[in-house]
């Protein structure tokens, strides 16, 4: 059986990598590592203080987590500024869940993100909505959002105009690609986001996770043709008889350790479902069964 395999060299991940806790990564933005690691936020969410003055930007907050709290203080007297304001990528808790601990500590901040009613109804403090084109600007920083559905669908990533880099949230990561859920995520437009983002031409990516980007422009191209890569290789699989999500995980991400394959199979899910809108597969199994409890099979099959 000829059915696709990965590459035979080891690919990069982000499990077991180390960054520094605070760190300036460039003259106007300085990160602070919100010490949440894991398999798959790498050493943890990276929560950016944006602006040259005494009041800057805060993105993202991590999980919550009291052991950020320290960290944020050495990145403010870094900074020598206090928050003038909080904003979010998206929802997940560990872009959001750092909030209420951040008030708390250095008192309330106005905090805006793009609606995710669902999501926002879970949390006490105030939401500003941001929208698509939003404004968001402190002294030396002028930020532009710019909505990018498919990892989430509340997702905003911001070009510092300053310097033509972009924050990029989920949905470029520092090492390795990023996870689209079958259920909040949405692989179509996930790639319709990353070509917005190829189309601003960043010269370089602050991702949530993982380190700097020095080339964003390459490295989105590098994303989109990865994710036309991994379609392929799906069809393949199928094409092969190959008809279960977890067993085509196994085939594609051979090279990947076992422990990622359940968030791999998310992946996988994704770019099936986006076949089904296309009518390119077809699924066997109950209608209301997840992506992973029923077999796939490209149309012209019988």
């Amino acid at each position: 059986m000829n059915a696709p395999t990965s590459s035979s060299t080891s690919p990069s991940i982000m499990h077991g990598m180390q960054m520094p806790d605070v760190a300036g990564w460039s003259e106007r933005v300085i990160v602070a590592v919100g010490q949440n690691p894991s398999s798959f936020t790498g050493p943890g969410t990276n929560t950016y203080l944006v602006g040259t003055g005494s009041r800057r930007i805060l993105i993202d907050t991590g999980d919550g987590r009291p052991e950020y709290l320290p960290i944020l203080d050495q990145a403010l007297e870094k900074a020598g500024c206090t928050i003038q304001e909080i904003i979010l990528t998206h929802g997940h808790i560990d872009h959001i869940g750092g909030v209420q601990s951040i008030h708390q500590r250095y008192g309330v901040c106005p905090v805006s993100k793009m609606p995710w009613p669902e999501i926002d109804a879970r949390y006490a403090f105030e939401i500003t909505t941001l929208e698509d084109a939003c404004v968001i600007e402190s002294e030396g920083a002028r930020l532009h959002g710019i909505h990018t559905p498919g990892h989430a669908p509340d997702h905003l990533c911001f070009l510092l105009e300053q310097e033509n880099t972009l924050f990029s949230g989920d949905n470029v990561l520092g090492i390795g690609t990023t996870v689209i859920p079958t259920d909040t995520g949405d692989l179509a437009q996930y790639m319709t986001s990353l070509g917005r983002l190829l189309e601003r031409e960043p010269v370089g990516i602050y991702p949530a996770h993982g380190p700097f980007i020095k080339n964003g422009t390459e490295k989105l191209r590098d994303y989109i043709a990865h994710r036309w890569e991994r379609e392929e290789q799906i069809l393949s699989a199928l094409a092969e008889g190959i008809h279960k999500i977890e067993a085509i995980v196994k085939i594609i991400y051979a090279a990947y350790p076992t422990f990622l394959h359940a968030a791999a199979g998310q992946s996988v899910g994704s770019h099936l479902l986006k076949l089904e809108r296309e009518l390119r597969v077809r699924r066997e199994g109950e209608s209301e069964a997840l992506p992973t409890e029923v077999s796939w099979y490209r149309v012209t099959e019988h």
